[in-house]
């Protein structure tokens, strides 16, 4: 069984490409799955609101709990509702193993992090929602180096084109450092944040 063809028809629901295997399924039908995935609707306020989280909580490969605590807890802090909300999920460690080049997808990166091949600051880390704060260390742990994975990783093979700024990264070391908060223009996900802070507010 193909495991990227479901990934593939949620792509294609959200219109953004959850894998980097999805990317060519997108090229191809890039339009809903479906009977009526041609079809042009005019999408309600809500839709439109709706479909944004979902877009915002698939590319982090989030449950509907946790987008929602993340934004009660953004709606506390101080700056713009949406931008801080962004910055805790990147915040996360699956998502700066991901960022860092340590896995392909947001999906191999969280199973790296319950299979506890991550250190943070040295200890041992097996929770992907871990938040955490400029100065902590994230490292491939000694006894996983040597395997399949991370020895594609230290070549490479999953490095973002763009590297992220808050970032420093010694791929072949398998380890990097979270330097600073990430701002929300440099973070890569596609989503209008806006519209995820009005469809919570409703």
């Amino acid at each position: 069984m193909n495991q990227s063809r479901p990934k593939a028809k949620r792509s294609r629901r959200l219109g953004i490409a959850l894998t980097p295997k999805c990317v060519r399924y997108l090229e191809r039908r890039p339009f809903p799955p479906g009977d009526h995935g041609r079809a042009r609707t005019k999408d309600s306020d809500y839709k439109v609101r709706l479909l944004e989280k979902q877009r915002l909580k698939a590319q982090y490969d989030l449950r509907e709990g946790q987008l929602r605590r993340a934004f009660d807890r953004a709606a506390r802090r101080p700056g713009k509702t949406g931008e801080e909300l962004v910055v805790d999920l990147e915040t996360r460690l699956d998502a700066l193993v991901l960022r860092a080049g340590f896995a392909r997808t947001i999906y191999q990166a969280r199973q790296l992090v319950t299979h506890q091949h991550l250190t943070v600051n040295g200890r041992r880390v097996d929770r992907p929602s871990a938040r955490l704060r400029p100065g902590d260390e994230i490292a491939v742990a000694a006894r996983s180096r040597g395997k399949t994975p991370f020895l594609v990783a230290a070549g490479g093979a999953h490095a973002p084109q763009r590297p992220a700024p808050y970032l420093d990264v010694d791929l072949a070391g398998l380890a990097a450092r979270l330097t600073r908060l990430p701002r929300r223009a440099e973070v890569p996900v596609i989503c209008d944040e806006q519209l995820v802070v009005e469809h919570y507010s409703r």
